[in-house]
């Protein structure tokens, strides 16, 4: 069945956002405890299971029985380590070897390609400093404490590299200055922060409200998208629950069956363009293949066999920043595999 192009582009509004590459995914630094009878195996297991929680979340971790039976020799996956400072060891493992473990006993797989969550963090010191906490400190600024900040930033940034989760903090140049000030930090205006954030290039915004006093709790909310989250606590338990959320998003079950879908790219004028949606489609976790079905003009069609089916990988490729039109149900017609068709367009 056919159908005039230009009657299938009615755009919806989609917020997307540029995924970022988590190259060290499968590496980790831990400590090497000289108490155990092999230290450095010790140290294999303990950097295996950082590993785990950032690909695959808790449930394996969480469970010595399981992780005992899906990897009784830690070493066995090991590539390279080298020593770290203060008596460390930074290891890496192999990770397609580990994922063919975790997807073989349908345990879900989160991939590199990860959302970045801009941090807009309001801090009252006390005393009456207050201050938003952003990428960089200003040296010449002698009525800040450095020091104190630097902490505070390398602590969310140490621990969110442990989870997999890649954030960052605001410039804090002019630019960012013009819209949001302390005020609207501390006293939740999140229209005017997700606005100012719209330059970085990301929809999964972070906003905290911390008393270095202890007299308040630290208040945050999260947006990702239309979804907002609202906790409180340490900034630990709350990338906890955001690196939790994103993976919920967009981990893949080992036991997801394939289902296969019709995309239908439009937009793609040059050799350049049709390379790169070569390049979004094979590297996405959501895609197990792909073929081209169908070449008319710009548009491009493929056959995607993807974990999950048609809405998951919608999802996530309007998370790897292709414009979704109007979808079309194909529900009633008969397709043998095929579920639906998706309208994409590409725009870069």
């Amino acid at each position: 069945m056919k159908f005039c192009l230009p009657a299938l582009l009615c755009l919806l509004s989609f917020a997307t956002a540029n995924a970022i590459e988590v190259t060290t995914l499968y590496t980790a630094q831990v400590p090497v405890d000289r108490a155990e009878d092999d230290p450095r195996a010790a140290a294999y297991e303990t950097a295996l299971a950082v590993v785990l929680l950032r690909v695959s979340g808790g449930q394996v971790v969480d469970d010595p029985e399981l992780f005992e039976e899906l990897f009784p020799n830690p070493t066995a996956y090991v590539v390279q380590f080298r020593p770290g400072p203060d008596d460390t060891l930074f290891v890496s493992f192999d990770g397609e070897a580990v994922e063919q473990v975790l997807r073989s006993a349908g345990q879900s797989i989160w991939g590199s390609d990860r959302p970045l969550t801009i941090v807009w963090l309001a801090v009252d010191w006390g005393g009456g400093e207050r201050e938003i906490l952003g990428a960089t400190d200003d040296e010449r600024d002698a009525s800040r404490s450095i020091n104190r900040n630097r902490l505070l930033r390398q602590r969310i940034l140490d621990f969110a590299e442990r989870r997999g989760l890649p954030v960052a903090f605001p410039l804090l140049d002019s630019e960012d200055l013009a819209i949001v000030g302390f005020s609207d930090v501390w006293g939740g205006f999140h229209e005017t922060i997700i606005e100012a954030s719209e330059r970085y290039d990301t929809n999964s915004v972070l906003i905290g409200r911390v008393d270095a006093g202890g007299l308040a709790l630290n208040r945050w909310s999260y947006h990702f998208g239309p979804e907002q989250r609202n906790w409180l606590g340490e900034p630990e338990l709350v990338l906890s629950n955001v690196a939790d959320m994103l993976a919920a998003e967009f981990a893949i079950g080992g036991d997801e069956p394939l289902r296969v879908v019709r995309v239908h790219v439009s937009g793609i004028t040059s050799v350049s363009a049709y390379g790169e949606v070569q390049r979004i489609l094979g590297d996405m976790n959501v895609i197990d293949s792909f073929a081209i079905v169908e070449v008319a003009g710009d548009r491009i069609s493929f056959d995607v066999a993807a974990h999950g089916g048609l809405d998951r990988l919608s999802r996530a490729l309007r998370f790897e920043g292709l414009i979704e039109q109007e979808r079309i149900d194909m529900g009633s017609f008969e397709f043998g595999m095929i579920d639906n068709d998706l309208e994409f367009y590409y725009s870069r």
